[in-house]
């Protein structure tokens, strides 16, 4: 709703009528209807924020080609920014500057948020096309979302029924609608429920780490479990075996997929809920973390006519994200792409998805089977397990087919030797590779409290840097903040080894060569390790030296 102070403002410049205003004033509390000034003929924002600017004595700036922080942004409620049409773009130890288009607002806003901020706040005037900009990069907060959950897939209503009212009460309700939104919003990538003998507990899984966010009343275990598992749609009654589900829910508009696992353990079933979010699937590769060269190996190894492109790493390391990527990429009219996969993640439009289910016999080698009766161009099959997979993946790489595909290997050399250990000959292995790609998930520094570290130059020459650098170079870490909560580390990216099949690592091949062979003859090739990306992300402020020595840990320089 518009305020009459801001009304009268408007109607004095003369852009509009009072008739028009009056209009707009009829919306919600929790509407900004000024935006629709902006459609009105005689209403010229900027001409309006310079009288503004002049008759109350304010700063007036265009921020429509400003790059605030999100961070930033999101230290004012999404409900205190509506109210006083005020978003933050600069924050100090000691003041928030905050921007606003309605000069109204600002005795009132000054007192309020100082009181929110502890800190002395002032204010600048900005046009509505600015404001509206930086508003909509306002973070939902728990609070925001929590009412506002949706769940797209109905939860079973015959097993809600046969619930006597007070076993699932609004308290449960709530306090899952919060888990589930408070996960979202920390950008957790699990959510773990955990009942032991003594206590009931909750932790996320964020950025790599479990952190613990809560521990209910060991009394509402039963209730928050019933209500898990009846929206995933799991028998309730069932509490001996595990199960799988999935709840499909809108939050902020978004929809999101949980997938659900529960495990009987000694003190009542565990349930870990897998977030799905396709808003986060990063599909552009120059995004992931590839360096020049890293990338154009990769892409020129994913985009020849047949071959096997290998992606490998521990579970979690983000390998299904870069070959989402490459299909992405490779996701044209005139392709015809298959993929297996346990299960599927993300829908890719454009392609034809299978989800195995051992339990009926499609494993990944009868749907590669059935594949190469499908007249494919391409195929990506989720995991190479075991020798029978091998071999198909291979016999169809070698017969005009593009091959994508994972492995679990410390490193990119040793892909090969794992090939040759499960059976595969080496001179199917030479005449099938395209190019390796072994990759790692590295936690960035929290920008919002990021700050330089002293570290000798003999450990930085011992980590791996070289000496003329060592001495030049500046290492950065997070002392940790709000925004972080308190870990020093928001967000991860990703290190990446990329090794292409040169003719002298053939040759290494066909002579059954160590992984430690084929990786010196790597580097002399120009590939660089996982060590070596991640001291570059080091270099660049990116990480820390400990996240990239620990997630190096087993390169071998």
């Amino acid at each position: 709703m518009i305020r009459k102070e801001f009304i009268d403002i408007v109607t004095n410049t003369g852009m509009a009528t009072l008739k028009e205003l009056r209009r707009l004033s009829m919306g919600k509390d929790d509407e900004i209807n000024e935006f629709e000034l902006l459609s009105m003929p005689y209403f010229d924002e900027n001409k309006f924020a310079k009288v503004c600017s002049e008759k109350y004595s304010l700063t007036f700036i265009d921020l429509r080609n400003a790059k605030v922080p999100t961070e930033t942004i999101s230290i004012l409620k999404k409900k205190l920014a509506i109210k006083w049409r005020a978003i933050p773009i600069q924050k100090t130890a000691s003041k928030v500057t905050l921007a606003t288009f309605d000069p109204s607002v600002i005795a009132e806003a000054t007192k309020e948020l100082s009181d929110v901020f502890k800190k002395q706040v002032e204010f600048i005037l900005t046009n509505i096309s600015s404001w509206r900009k930086l508003y909509s990069g306002i973070k939902d907060s728990v609070d925001d979302l929590i009412n506002n959950i949706q769940e797209v897939t109905a939860a079973s209503s015959a097993q809600e029924d046969n619930l006597k009212a007070e076993d699932i009460s609004d308290d449960v309700v709530t306090f899952v609608n919060r888990l589930l939104a408070e996960a979202f919003v920390k950008k957790a990538s699990d959510i773990h429920v955990e009942p032991y003998e003594r206590i009931f507990r909750v932790r996320l899984r964020i950025d790599g780490n479990l952190v613990e966010v809560a521990q209910p009343p060991k009394s509402m275990m039963p209730s928050v479990l019933s209500r898990l598992k009846i929206m995933s749609q799991m028998d309730i009654s069932e509490k001996r075996k595990p199960q799988d589900g999935r709840i499909k829910l809108m939050i902020g508009g978004k929809p999101i997929d949980y997938r659900v696992s529960s495990l009987p353990t000694l003190f009542g079933e565990k349930i870990v809920l897998r977030l799905l979010d396709s808003s986060n699937l990063q599909l552009d590769m120059t995004k992931l973390g590839f360096e020049a060269k890293q990338l154009e190996v990769f892409k020129e190894g994913i985009h020849r006519p047949y071959g096997m492109c290998l992606v490998t790493g521990p579970t979690g390391s983000g390998k299904t994200t870069t070959l989402y990527s490459a299909l992405a990429d490779l996701n044209t009219p005139d392709s015809n792409i298959s993929t297996a996969e346990d299960p599927c993640e993300f829908n890719l439009e454009g392609c034809n998805q299978v989800n195995v289910k051992k339990e009926v016999g499609l494993t990944f080698a009868t749907a590669l089977k059935a594949f190469l009766r499908q007249d494919p161009d391409i195929i990506m099959v989720g995991e190479i397990r075991d020798l029978e997979v091998g071999e198909i993946a291979v016999e169809a790489a070698l017969t005009g087919h593009l091959v994508l595909s994972t492995l679990h290997t410390n490193d990119a050399p040793a892909t090969v030797t794992r090939l040759l250990n499960m059976g595969i000959e080496p001179f199917l292995v030479v005449a099938a590779l395209n190019v390796i790609v072994a990759q790692r998930l590295c936690r960035k520094i929290c920008t919002n409290c990021r700050e330089e570290k002293k570290i000798p130059v003999e450990e930085l020459i011992t980590c791996g840097f070289a000496p003329a650098s060592a001495e030049k170079i500046k290492i950065y870490h997070g002392k940790g903040c709000d925004m972080c909560n308190n870990t020093g580390y928001k967000g991860r990216l990703a290190i990446y080894e990329v090794l292409s099949v040169t003719p002298k690592i053939r040759e290494l091949i066909l002579r059954n060569a160590s992984a430690d062979e084929l990786k010196k003859q790597a580097i002399r090739d120009g590939m660089k390790t996982l060590r070596m990306c991640a001291l570059t992300k080091v270099a660049q402020g990116l990480t820390t030296l400990e996240e990239a020595v620990s997630n190096s840990a087993s390169d071998q320089l």
